[in-house]
């Protein structure tokens, strides 16, 4: 019998009290990881980490990811109550309003960039430090999306703040591969979590409809947060040793075949 994938490592994953996170902070659990959840929904958290097991297994911690002393406190907390940090899986986003070019607020623009792209940034730097301090060669893996490779796929300020995300891995994963340290990020399409599902006003049943009528593959099912948990758990495991500035999509195609999914998308806003 094969070991667990991610046996004695130790992981935190910001905005793992749910969606994605949460899926990943499962999973990951599940193939042998310790894993700090860090998220700001206090109540989740503490019922996600109880659900996975004991202290052994998973804590949640509060983590505002864009308050840098928040950040760097959660690194710290990993390292002085299990010795190492193996994996930083920055997840944590907001979809942010759903306005166009000619009418986003600057108010909004500075909270989507605030905890999309600072709050990446911060997870990426303090686990870099804390890996490079103690030798280890460490997988940080960030949620990009889709709409961080092309335009039209989403609207505009989350657009710009996942393309940053998508720059941001790349930077860093040249800045930090002499240390060993690789970086990478996942980018899914439309997934019905509680973030996509409340901002649309739209149910889970109505949200994976419109995405799975708009993937070009078909006869897979449904794209659901564990097929991006993953795709997140391959890029933090050894089994992706030599992948490194990567941006691993998952969305059935859809980036590839069509060149806006806007018109869509906005009658999906007024359903």
């Amino acid at each position: 019998m094969s070991k667990p994938r991610l046996e004695g490592k130790v992981a935190i994953i910001t905005g793992a009290a749910s969606g994605i996170g949460e899926a990943a902070a499962r999973l990951f659990a599940a193939n042998g990881a310790v894993v700090v959840i860090a998220d700001i929904q206090d109540k989740l958290g503490l019922q996600v980490a109880a659900s996975i097991g004991g202290p052994d297994k998973c804590c949640y911690r509060r983590c505002d990811v864009t308050d840098e002393e928040q950040v760097e406190a959660t690194v710290a907390y990993a390292l002085a109550t299990y010795g190492r940090l193996d994996i930083m899986y920055s997840n944590a986003g907001v979809l942010g309003l759903l306005a166009g070019t000619l009418d986003f607020s600057k108010e909004d623009f500075e909270r989507v960039m605030a905890v999309n792209v600072r709050g990446t940034a911060l997870a990426v730097k303090h686990a870099a430090r804390a890996m490079l301090a103690r030798g280890v060669r460490g997988s940080i893996v960030c949620t990009a999306s889709v709409a961080g490779r092309q335009g039209g796929h989403a609207f505009p300020v989350y657009t710009m703040s996942k393309h940053a995300v998508v720059g941001l891995v790349r930077a860093a994963a040249a800045d930090l591969g002499q240390h060993g340290i690789r970086v990478n990020s996942v980018s899914p399409f439309m997934v019905a979590t509680g973030m996509s599902t409340g901002m649309h006003g739209s149910t889970a049943d109505t949200v994976e409809e419109f995405s799975a009528a708009l993937a070009n593959l078909k006869g897979g099912g449904v794209l659901k947060a564990a097929h991006v948990a993953e795709a997140a758990m391959f890029l933090a495991s050894e089994e992706s040793a030599f992948i490194s500035g990567h941006d691993l999509v998952v969305d059935g195609g859809a980036s590839v075949v069509y060149p806006s999914i806007m018109p869509a998308l906005a009658s999906l806003s007024k359903l």
